[in-house]
């Protein structure tokens, strides 16, 4: 695992899609890995460390101890889940709901949190619909928290049906004056980025197929 190696790899397509690898934040994604991918992620330059699962997150976090990434929750989240890894969290990348920000607020006042966007017509998948959001934006910034952006997983199908969907979050998060947009990931992130990605989330591209089973 040359995690360097891998990172100048996604900086390259990165840039080839017309970002600024500079600019565009890398979150090293750990779902599935050994705290020794934090540590080489950590290593190779890379602080925003995502993870997916409550009981993972804890369980990392405690392995690499000194050693604090900028820890980021992308997974989909049970409220109860909330004051084990509230201390641990930096950013909350999946806010879907307004019981769930009511949650984060209580455990971590001002907390940064961006509003995940359901791309599909799938409402077992994670999200809120794109017509709801400006009022979930809304009402997480009367709980006091910091809404900083939107996030989206990408759709699954052509190429120009997913560049439909990151061009969708793009303006969005425009007409809400939102600067962060969190899309792509290691099999679409030319994609997203060319539509404005701000920050991309990486697995696979840095580290390979994933080696443990998640803890969840």
């Amino acid at each position: 695992m040359d995690v360097v190696a891998n990172l100048e790899r996604v900086r390259a397509r990165i840039a080839t899609a017309g970002g600024d690898s500079e600019r565009v934040r890398i979150l090293a994604v750990t779902k599935g890995h050994t705290s020794d991918a934090i540590r080489a992620a950590l290593a190779a330059g890379l602080v925003d460390i995502g993870e997916n699962y409550a009981q993972e997150l804890l369980g990392k976090a405690g392995e690499i101890g000194d050693e604090v990434p900028r820890w980021h929750f992308i997974g989909q989240l049970q409220r109860n889940k909330v004051r084990q890894i509230a201390h641990l969290v930096h950013v909350w990348q999946s806010v879907d709901r307004l019981r769930l920000g009511e949650e984060i607020g209580k455990r971590s006042p001002g907390a940064s949190v961006l509003v995940e966007v359901n791309l599909t017509d799938d409402p077992a998948r994670g999200g809120t619909r794109p017509g709801l959001v400006p009022g979930l934006v809304d009402g997480l910034r009367d709980l006091g928290l910091h809404v900083a952006g939107l996030m989206a997983v990408g759709r699954t199908g052509p190429p120009d049906e997913v560049r439909a969907g990151f061009r969708q979050v793009r303006e969005l998060a425009d007409e809400l004056g939102l600067p962060e947009r969190s899309m792509g990931m290691s099999d679409d992130l030319e994609l997203a980025v060319h539509e404005g990605s701000t920050m991309v989330r990486v697995g696979s591209a840095l580290f390979g197929p994933r080696t443990a089973r998640p803890r969840r």
